[in-house]
Formats: structure tokens, sequence, C-alpha cells
């Protein structure tokens, strides 16, 4: 998993709230259990009209926005189903980071395996960072992790909660396999010990 340290992109207005997991990525695309190619379908049925041509008002499709790495999303961003699709499809897409004031917690726990920094903040400054990414190309924040920091293009500092270990672990790159991997050591040490004393296993 690619870590999180400090980030500093454009960030792209989803004045949306409720924004379900299939609007995220849609269960025509579910198929695949792939974790790369589903940025293209990231909002299908907002993006595209239903002969697959794109749709030049969404967000996502204006050109100050096709490269956007933080997208600002309204209330209860990522309810619905469980799927794991939806925080892939935004990652291949190129986002990294998605901020509002709250979460459906199974998508919540998703992002942070996946490498994705979701960042809860209150209404007042969920209205502030809107207003920053309302701007176009000079819709820039960055994120700083270690500070646990949003930084607008006024210069303003909006400061976030996290976990102390979900923090640890995206700093450190580190999904579910990594956490295991870094304990081989110990792990290949019981694996000979028990080999040794109980062969028959």
């Amino acid at each position: 998993m690619q870590k999180f340290e400090t980030l500093t992109g454009v960030a792209a207005p989803l004045n949306i709230v409720n924004v379900d997991t299939d609007m995220i990525i849609p269960k025509q695309f579910l198929k695949t259990i792939k974790r790369t190619g589903l940025g293209k379908s990231l909002f299908f049925e907002m993006r595209y009209t239903q002969e697959g041509k794109e749709i030049d008002v969404f967000v996502l499709n204006q050109p100050a926005y096709r490269k956007a790495e933080i997208l600002v999303a309204g209330d209860n961003f990522g309810c619905g189903s469980s799927r794991e699709h939806a925080p892939w499809a935004l990652l291949d897409f190129g986002i990294r980071c998605v901020i509002s004031t709250s979460f459906a917690d199974i998508f919540y726990n998703n992002c942070f395996k996946n490498g994705i920094l979701p960042i809860k903040v209150t209404p007042d400054e969920l209205k502030k960072l809107m207003d920053d990414a309302g701007r176009g190309s000079n819709a820039t924040l960055t994120i700083d992790l270690p500070r646990q920091e949003i930084r607008g293009p006024d210069g303003g500092v909006i400061r976030f909660d996290i976990d102390p270990f979900r923090k640890h672990c995206l700093l450190n790159g580190l999904d579910d396999i990594g956490l295991t991997l870094e304990k081989s050591t110990a792990i290949d040490a019981f694996e000979k010990k028990q080999s040794a004393s109980q062969p028959w296993l």
C-alpha cells in the first residue's frame, strides 16, 4: 500500500449528501476482483450519459478537476452497501483523500485499508473547504497527516483528529497484509519451534 504523508493537490467539490457506494461505483462494475481499472467508472451514472458521453457539468469532467486528488463531499459519504470497490475506484481515479462531515462506518474503514485518508470536519469547516474547492485550478489544498492539518489556498489551517493506529498504518503504508508481514520473523520462529516440537502437524 502506498504511504500517505503530505499531499498537495487539487480538491474537487462534490456538494451532494448521502452519496452511496452504488453512486461511487455502480453494481455492473463489481465483477472484477482487480483493484485497477475502476477509475474510469467512478461516479459512472453522474459522469456519463446512457450513450457513454461525458456530462460536462459533472465536477470531475471539468478541466480544472480531471486530476483532482482530494474530494470535498457532502454529509454521510459512502453510505449504502459495503462494497470495497468504492475506495478502489476512488484510488484508481487518483483520489487519495476524502473530506466530509461524516462517513458510513464500513466505507470509512475500507478507505484506511486501501491508502485513502478520510477526514471528518465540522459543518462550518466543510463549508469553508467547499468554497476553497470551488476555485477550480486554484483549489489546491495541502493535507499534512503527520501534523493532522488541512492547509487552504489562503493559508488557513484546519486541524483534524485521527486514530493513532490508523495514522501509523497510513504513514507507513501498512494494510492488513503489511501488518502481518511486520511479524514475519516472530511467525517464522513460532513455525520452526512448532515443527520441531510437534512434527506430526
